[in-house]
């Protein structure tokens, strides 16, 4: 079996319904990446913000010219002839998401000519994985929110993350969901907001669930160490599961005085491009738990070396960065796995675009059987959200 043709596409338009209690209509942006083998298979990949045409221009006219002719399912030696053709010093950014991107589609050929899922091949640790649903907009004011988060737990949730560190608008949330996700807030990045409204936000929402329902705070990486260190202190009586990239860049000393410093476990990685930058992470004590993510790091490949790397010290992974039913393999798959996050943006993108469509039903996501990642294109999806 051989690689007959590969395909980057940027999806620009696709069409996602607004959070609850917000209004819309709202677009996202995707990157997806087909790979044809001479037996009829077909894998897919995708890949999200920031550089969307950099990484379709990366697949298309760089990355195309060695993969054409390759066995498929030898996908450790296509990515080392890669990072050696394209990548000897070992950068990240469109480099590893391309990466992530083809690496995926890989382990979906794999996947339909062997008959088994994605979660199956690497390791099978899991059946079923839990989930945990991201709806705190910034732009929902402090009753807007608790209203937002009563209303996932009605729909059968018990683990909600929410947003800290922005102040939020109606304008705001529409750009981060138009413009590249709840990292970026293009009209709002640098106006951190004041701990003390963030800890009557968290407040709020606890107060809204209950007791008993889990609550993470993420606030991607935007936080100076001090802001993050005084919401820390606020908020730890509200029994936080974790705290997820609290300071700015992800710093990892930074991120090991903070851990230090509270019992809010500390979280990170979503957006790390290679297992170098997460093993920064643990040679220096920066997290309590881990968070690859595959469609950021270089796929299943390094993912499954960065969970390999994490149980060797004795650290969870879970999901943040959205992707869900990509993501869910590599927690099902590995046994340090845990949760996976249904991110609202992510989650509406995969309902636009493809099929099946498998939820989490009670917080808890089953996983299929069907062979390889188990993720098809609609038909026309591609085609009517592209652009030439």
């Amino acid at each position: 079996m051989k690689i007959s043709r590969v395909q980057a596409t940027y999806l620009p338009g696709i069409p996602i319904e607004p959070p609850p209690f917000l209004s819309g209509p709202l677009r996202a942006r995707a990157v997806i990446v087909q790979i044809e083998t001479d037996t009829g298979l077909v894998g897919y990949g995708m890949t999200g913000e920031p550089q969307f045409q950099s990484i379709v221009e990366f697949v298309n006219n760089q990355a195309r010219e060695l993969l054409l002719g390759e066995d498929p399912l030898l996908h450790e030696r296509i990515g080392y002839r890669m990072l050696r053709t394209y990548n000897n010093r070992y950068q990240t950014g469109v480099w590893s998401q391309g990466l992530s991107a083809i690496d995926i589609a890989l382990w979906d050929i794999k996947g339909k000519a062997f008959g088994l899922p994605v979660w199956r091949l690497l390791g099978g640790a899991h059946s079923q994985v839990p989930a945990y649903v991201t709806f705190g907009e910034p732009s929902y004011d402090q009753e807007g929110l608790a209203k937002a988060a009563a209303y996932w737990v009605q729909q059968g949730f018990r683990m909600l993350k929410m947003v800290v560190g922005v102040r939020g608008s109606s304008e705001g949330a529409s750009a981060s969901v138009r413009g590249g996700g709840l990292a970026q807030f293009e009209s709002l990045l640098g106006q951190t907001s004041e701990p003390e409204v963030d800890a009557a936000r968290v407040a709020a929402v606890r107060e809204a669930v209950g007791p008993d329902v889990k609550i993470m705070v993420d606030a991607n990486y935007l936080l100076p160490q001090h802001q993050a260190l005084r919401l820390c202190k606020l908020i730890e009586p509200l029994n936080i599961t974790w705290f997820e990239e609290p300071v700015y860049g992800n710093d990892p000393l930074l991120l090991a005085e903070l851990r230090r410093a509270t019992t809010i476990p500390i979280t990170a990685g979503q957006n790390e491009g290679s297992r170098y930058r997460h093993r920064e992470f643990l040679l220096n004590g920066s997290v309590d738990i881990l968070q690859p993510n595959v469609t950021y790091v270089g796929g299943y490949t390094e993912a499954a070396k960065v969970a390999g790397m994490a149980q060797a010290f004795n650290l969870p992974i879970a999901n943040g960065g959205g992707w869900p039913l990509h993501n869910m393999h590599l927690q099902a798959g590995m046994a340090n796995g845990s949760f996976v996050e249904f991110h609202y943006r992510f989650w509406q993108i995969y309902k636009a675009l493809m099929q099946p469509f498998p939820a989490p039903v009670d917080g808890w996501i089953t996983m299929p059987e069907t062979p390889g990642v188990g993720l098809e294109p609609k038909p026309g999806a591609i085609e009517a959200y592209s652009v030439a």
